[in-house]
């Protein structure tokens, strides 16, 4: 299956207690392509850059596999982010916004890869993650699609248009709450199963994750044990683009449905994945990751739990 994933490509600036860095890659789509390229290749990145966006990003991107064709590139000025996180690396202020070129963006795709059957709709607004669907042209496609608070909060009824549209939703747990207005994790789970999607993910950060699937299935995964985060920023991201990824490179038991097995085994190549992420700025780790480094992680990960 080709993998197409649509979201925000921005310029981030982050500081932490021990360490800051700036005009670092970031943005949902950006992290979600990479990691979804070390299992499938090319892996079509959809978003929009401005003028002043680091030409070495793209290409560290290109020459890890994610295909750039789907980059629309503005005379404006790139989507920033400037944040701080706290001492337990969980709580981050954010400091500044620079919505900028996606401010008025619309979601174009390119015919060439409008066919792709894997569509990932990293975190952007539900106007733009409902263009993209609207574009992809396959019939028979698999759709994946990751939201945040903000738009819960102030696009609540036109997101709730595109969980009728996408097979697998995955989020974090204070969004899964918000969003199916119910404390109880498992109750929010089954909730949101009901608005639409076939799957649900909930990310629980260090604490893993949980999968609510047919027939009432509910299934507990465990994370990476990090001893020290540098950057979680981009975590989930990771996750999301790996998951995709890694289904992408297999193949459905009916066209492009997936087994709730399968799911499981793209939920711990997610986890995998992220816990590299976190342990550098930005992409700086995960852009270095081998095969050798993945499947040993993995090993260990599915030994201890």
């Amino acid at each position: 299956m080709n993998i197409i994933i649509g979201g925000t490509i921005a310029i981030d600036n982050v500081s932490t207690p021990s360490s800051s860095a700036e005009n670092l890659l970031g943005g949902s789509a950006a992290y979600a392509s990479l990691a979804a390229s070390y299992y499938k290749k090319p892996a079509q990145l959809v978003g929009v850059v401005g003028h002043d966006f680091p030409a070495k990003h793209l290409e560290m991107l290109e020459g890890r596999g994610v295909s750039t064709v789907g980059v629309e590139h503005s005379d404006g000025e790139s989507f920033t982010w400037t944040g701080e996180y706290h001492e337990n690396m969980n709580d981050r202020t954010t400091h500044s916004v620079g919505l900028n070129v996606l401010e008025s963006w619309q979601v174009k795709i390119p015919d060439e890869i409008a066919g792709s059957q894997m569509v990932v709709l990293a975190n952007m607004s539900p106007d733009n993650q409902m263009q993209m669907i609207d574009q992809c042209s396959a019939e028979d496609k698999f759709v994946i699609a990751d939201t945040m608070d903000l738009w819960i909060q102030i696009a609540n009824e036109r997101l709730h248009e595109v969980l009728k549209r996408i097979d697998l939703l995955v989020l974090n747990e204070s969004e899964a709450r918000l969003l199916a207005e119910n404390s109880n994790l498992i109750v929010a789970g089954e909730t949101l199963l009901a608005k639409g999607p076939k799957y649900v993910v909930i990310k629980l950060g260090e604490f893993g994750a949980i999968l609510f699937g047919p027939e009432q299935s509910i299934h507990r995964f465990h994370a990476w044990p990090l001893r020290e985060i540098v950057d979680p920023t981009g975590a989930g991201d990771t996750f999301l683009g790996a998951m995709a990824g890694y289904l992408a490179a297999g193949n459905g038991v009916q066209g492009v449905d997936f087994t709730v097995d399968q799911i499981k085994e793209a939920i711990t190549r997610g986890s995998v994945l992220a816990s590299f992420t976190c342990e550098d700025f930005s992409t700086r780790r995960l852009d270095q990751v081998t095969e050798a480094d993945i499947d040993s992680r993995l090993s260990a990960l599915l030994k201890m739990s």
